[in-house]
């Protein structure tokens, strides 16, 4: 049995939809082991409870560097003591550092709205609105040491409308999103792919 260890730090939409895919049998042998929220008053996290999974509160004490790397040993013993086998960042709102990625090599992934390298970091969608885009789409990747950098596993295309707002963007690449990673989470566990410089070759 494959165990997920769950990062979270909002609504958590994305956590649910790998919730669902494990109950649907969609995912096989995988089971969440634990969710962390860094945001103790986050929706995702209450919903994690609500499902009866076992979910950990770790706020960051302070602020600056110390801090942070802190705060992320906490988060790397944590995901060690449930023996996770792979890290899923959903939603969660924080840089992890150099030490975290470490710890877990080619084990973390996360899911960002846009089709990578386009348009990294923050408001995604209203980049690729305002660039004029007619296609975006989100990507799921390994974390590295960069922000939205790692090696690209999967893309979802979305075609961009020309009545969209940046808010109608996002809701439609979220269901894409929402497939996307299931997906990726898959393809991973498998172990049937290699990796050879930037590019994931499925074998």
């Amino acid at each position: 049995m494959h165990r997920l260890g769950i990062l979270l730090s909002g609504r958590g939409s994305n956590f649910l939809a790998i919730h669902r895919a494990i109950v649907d049998g969609w995912l096989r042998d995988v089971e969440i082991a634990v969710v962390i929220s860094n945001k103790p008053e986050a929706e995702g996290f209450a919903a994690a409870r609500e499902l009866g999974l076992t979910g950990l509160a770790i706020p960051q004490e302070g602020k600056g560097p110390e801090a942070r790397e802190a705060h992320d040993t906490k988060m790397i013993a944590a995901l060690k003591d449930y023996e996770v086998d792979l890290v899923c960042l959903a939603g969660y709102m924080r840089i992890v550092t150099p030490a975290f990625v470490e710890a877990f090599p080619n084990r973390i992934l996360n899911v960002h709205p846009s089709l990578l390298p386009a348009f990294p970091g923050l408001d995604a969608q209203r980049q690729a609105l305002e660039y004029g885009m007619q296609v975006t789409g989100c990507t799921v990747h390994f974390v590295d040491e960069a922000v939205d950098h790692g090696v690209i596993i999967l893309q979802k295309t979305v075609q961009v409308l020309e009545e969209d707002t940046a808010e109608s963007l996002a809701a439609r690449i979220l269901k894409q999103e929402h497939i996307a990673y299931p997906e990726a989470i898959a393809r991973v566990l498998s172990g049937e792919y290699g990796v050879v410089g930037r590019r994931y070759l499925r074998v």
